[in-house]
């Protein structure tokens, strides 16, 4: 776990780089430790307006052949899910927060919790509102998949990204 400003506190440069799938253009940000963000939006400039303000004040270098490997890789999560591609993550957030997208990475791909069932699971008190606070929070979409979360009647609610591609990102892999 890393505290959220250590990117300013040690003026760590975060490399990014963009890449395509079915849903959209993706921005992928990592750190010497891992992958810090993976968003979805509507072009370049509106992703890296993001990063910029997930990460005030941390250098930041475009390195679209660095993270190649990186990108092929949050490609493949999003439109290949069955595929179960990892990346290393650099999961930065309060103790609630990790504990949260920890236990969002061992929902199997293709099933869904609710807000609840996760809260109940935590290793520290939590209610259905911390766990969508936490999914709220993440910067790392469908490597720690929040899109996985669902009310406790299954229908979807919030998602960061849209909950149009929540719905999207689930369907894709009942599918598979």
């Amino acid at each position: 776990m890393t505290p959220k400003n250590e990117a300013i506190a040690d003026r760590e440069t975060l490399r990014f780089a963009y890449g395509e799938t079915t849903l959209g253009t993706i921005l992928v940000a990592s750190s010497n430790k891992g992958v810090v963000a993976l968003s979805f939006g509507e072009g370049r400039v509106s992703l890296l307006h993001e990063l910029e303000q997930s990460f005030p004040g941390a250098p930041l270098l475009l390195d679209e052949n660095g993270l190649d490997q990186i990108v092929k890789k949050a490609v493949s999560l999003v439109d290949t899910p069955h595929l179960r591609t990892k990346l290393a993550l650099d999961l930065r957030g309060s103790p609630m927060e990790v504990a949260v997208w920890q236990a969002l990475q061992d929902i199997p791909v293709g099933e869904t919790r609710s807000y609840r069932e996760i809260a109940k699971q935590l290793p520290m008190p939590a209610t259905a509102q911390d766990v969508a606070a936490a999914c709220a929070a993440n910067r790392i979409a469908v490597a720690v998949p929040c899109h996985r979360v669902v009310k406790s009647d299954g229908s979807i609610s919030g998602y960061r990204w849209g909950v149009q591609r929540k719905g999207r990102l689930i369907n894709k892999e009942i599918v598979w």
